[in-house]
């Protein structure tokens, strides 16, 4: 530990009272909050994101990952190998961990930024134990007045360590700052038509650059992959041939308006119709409107990258699902096996059965892994508002619509999966439409004529049986039969009660962990009373039943023999409790758990494994305040 920069952060680590065998960062951020520090680091990210993705290509099959955070060293942006990405996401080295000092120790973001100057950390430099596997490269960025606005890094293996790592990373970090001055310095953005264009070259966006008057000056070479336009003609083309909304940021422009983010219609030769365009205007001594600065990029790239930052994708696998009876197997090996296919999967089955778990599975088994999965809860959704959700409107559809538009979830989940949730509460006039985009492939925006081709996988699931329900008008027979190619009977748990052992040997250990509590030990006496049970809420109760034990103090369990099983229920230290009861348990674990997590619904719905929706709906259930 000769570096100096070491000693003096270790001695900053013992005054903060750190603890050497600590494993995650002491603050981890997520939800809302996480939210709203990415849109307030949005610039940093955008301007980043490409010097630091052609960085860790450069670096691809090295095991070695890179990380952007903010000023106080919270992970913005995490990309790098397979590998080490999993194992840096066991050390929850991920998107709202805190890397400063107070933290997690001496590190080389933590540390850069401390410090206020590129610097290498490796092995047992690591003031944490758990990090002397690494050798970790970091530099500071700074804005252009010269304030540090975060930091960058490449980590990996410490057989990887080399002088040379430290090097690149400065390097990245140095055109970082110069594409922010660059943003900031009008004179030199339209001058140094060279630095430009390599510049422009190198950023994984279509870039164009144009006059007031919308004549196109400079467009990049990722402009004609993007768009399929020849990016000779651009030049002699005006703006607004392309861009038929060009009057718009032409306006914004003027008035000095914000236009960023915004999806739109272009009049491209691509498959494409819409792209995520953002404009820049650049003046003269700060005062005359002289050009605009437009990037355009691939609007499933943003969403992608997007949902890869706040973590919406699926997370269930076939092989983290407990159970052997012969129903539950056949289930998963069908499931498996139609994976691949294109057809439309139709998942039935009680509630609490695990429909989502399935399709989440299905689509994690299936080649569309890597591409988005996007659910949309037919039941939650208001009759009015289920449309725009599907398939997005234009600007201007309706009152109160959303500047620039909004795009659907069939768009969203383009080249992915989109999961249709209790498809029997679609309303009929919507039925009629889902249809016509399943079979042609196609979407219309609301408001809008133009059509949008989608490629989308579709799992729908139900409670309901729709063949009764088609037969008392209330189900299309034509979108049934169009959904219910690949059929999928999720049993209940009263059909599979040989799993019942296995999955509660799987729920107390994995909610024993996860509540930091001792495993509740459940004798083969009470298993046979938990196999006798009816289990009317499957397999979410059961699980429910676990986690009030667990959170009971390890309490037994004990169910209450009966002739009747609509009498049986549960006792608490010899207390008998039965169905009604067993609500009063629950909602005195969900009013625990709100208060927990200072009422956050998000966080509270993810403590409880229930969703947003049906969250409110328990706490509307239970009288729980909602505001």
């Amino acid at each position: 530990m000769g570096k100096e920069y070491i000693q003096r952060s270790f001695s900053r680590c013992r005054d903060f009272g750190l603890d050497p065998n600590l494993v995650y960062s002491k603050r981890i951020i997520e939800g809302k909050e996480l939210e709203e520090r990415l849109e307030n680091n949005k610039e940093l990210i955008i301007v980043a994101e490409p010097f630091i993705r052609q960085l860790c290509d450069f670096l691809k099959g090295t095991s070695f990952f890179s990380i952007l955070t903010d000023s106080e060293g919270c992970i913005l942006f995490v990309v790098g190998d397979d590998d080490i990405l999993e194992l840096a996401s066991s050390l929850k080295m991920i998107p709202g961990a805190f890397m400063d000092e107070q933290n997690i120790g001496t590190n080389a973001m933590g540390t850069a930024i401390a410090e206020g100057s590129p610097l290498q950390v490796s092995g047992e430099e690591h003031f944490i134990k758990e990090y002397h596997r690494w050798t970790c490269s970091g530099a500071p960025i700074k804005n252009p007045e010269g304030r540090i606005i975060g930091s960058m890094d490449l980590t990996g293996n410490i057989s990887g360590v080399h002088k040379h790592t430290l090097g690149m990373v400065v390097a990245a970090a140095n055109a970082i700052e110069k594409t922010l001055k660059l943003r900031k310095s009008n004179e030199q953005l339209m001058h140094s038509n060279l630095f430009i264009e390599k510049l422009m070259n190198s950023i994984q966006a279509g870039i164009i650059s144009c006059s007031i008057e919308g004549e196109i000056l400079t467009a990049n070479s990722q402009i004609s992959d993007l768009t399929g336009l020849d990016k000779g003609s651009l030049l002699s083309q005006n703006i607004s041939a392309i861009i038929p909304a060009w009057h718009e940021i032409e306006r914004a422009a003027k008035k000095g308006e914000e236009f960023q983010n915004r999806d739109l219609l272009l009049n491209v030769r691509s498959r494409k119709l819409y792209f995520n365009v953002s404009a820049y205007p650049v003046s003269q001594n700060n005062s005359l409107l002289s050009a605009i600065i437009l990037t355009i990029r691939d609007v499933k790239r943003v969403r992608k990258h997007a949902n890869e930052i706040i973590g919406r994708k699926a997370i269930y696998t076939f092989d983290k699902m407990a159970g052997d009876s012969p129903a539950f197997r056949e289930a998963v090996d069908f499931a498996k096996r139609v994976a691949d296919s294109s057809s439309t999967i139709l998942i039935s089955g009680e509630s609490g059965t695990g429909k989502e778990i399935f399709a989440q599975s299905i689509h994690n088994f299936s080649s569309r892994a890597d591409e988005p999965f996007v659910v949309l809860n037919c039941g939650a959704i208001p009759r009015t508002l289920i449309e725009s959700e599907l398939f997005g409107y234009r600007e201007g559809a309706f009152t109160g619509a959303r500047k620039g538009g909004q795009a659907g979830k069939f768009e969203i989940a383009d080249g992915g999966t989109l999961f249709l949730d209790e498809i029997g509460e679609m309303p009929l006039d919507m039925q009629v439409k889902l249809l016509r985009v399943i079979e042609e492939g196609v979407v219309t925006r609301l408001g809008g004529n133009d059509y949008i081709p989608v490629d989308v996988r579709i799992i729908a699931a139900t409670n309901k049986d729709l063949q009764k329900e088609v037969k008392d008008g209330m189900f299309r027979m034509d979108l049934f039969y169009r959904l219910n190619v690949l059929p999928i009977k999720l049993p209940s748990l009263r059909e599979r009660k040989e799993d019942i052992p296995v999955l509660v040997d799987h729920y107390s250990k994995k909610l024993s962990r996860k509540l930091n509590k001792r495993e509740v030990k459940i004798t083969e006496e009470q298993i046979d009373l938990l196999c006798n049970y009816p289990w009317p809420g499957n397999i979410r109760e059961l699980e429910n039943v676990i986690e009030l034990t667990i959170n009971s103090g390890g309490l037994p369990i004990t169910m209450l023999s009966s002739s009747r099983h609509d009498d049986m229920g549960f006792a608490f230290q010899g207390t008998a409790v039965g169905t009604e009861a067993l609500e009063d348990i629950e909602e005195i674990h969900i009013k625990r758990v709100l208060e927990e997590n200072d009422y956050n619904i998000s966080a509270s719905a993810r403590n409880l494994k229930i969703g947003r929706n049906t969250l409110y709906r328990k706490m509307r259930l239970f009288g729980i305040d909602v505001a």
